[in-house]
């Protein structure tokens, strides 16, 4: 299983990438999707909508549940990852990469040091 060290963790499987200055990239990690199954639609928010550390922001189906997501920071949305209404199975197959589901403008920094590290977050994927 890939856990990649340059990224942040949550407890709930979402995975946090900064950017240059408060920006950052947000998906799930390798871990939910195995356990998801096959994505079948995300469901994700407006640009411009915003968010409080922990609210859900969204929700992942796949054949066997649906699962919500839950913003890592408060932030405000920059971008979503349109190409996963025709390709969710994205989030599947490039959960790092092209399955990422939102771009964020991070309102409140002080959210980002409760976040996990790869070792941190790995303890927690292995169960």
């Amino acid at each position: 299983m890939s856990i990649p060290s340059d990224l942040k963790y949550t407890k709930d499987h979402e995975w946090l990438k900064l950017l240059d200055g408060d920006e950052a990239i947000i998906g799930i990690t390798e871990f939910a999707q195995n356990s998801l199954g096959d994505i079948t639609f995300v469901e994700v928010p407006e640009v411009e909508d915003t968010f409080s550390a922990g609210d859900s922001f969204g929700v992942v189906e796949s054949v066997k549940a649906a699962s919500d997501l839950y913003m890592p920071v408060d932030a405000e949305v920059l971008e979503v990852n349109e190409a996963l209404e025709s390709a969710p199975e994205s989030v599947n197959t490039s959960p790092y990469e092209d399955g990422w589901i939102l771009k964020i403008k991070i309102t409140d920094p002080s959210a980002l040091s409760e976040l996990l590290d790869a070792k941190a977050y790995a303890e927690i994927a292995k169960d």
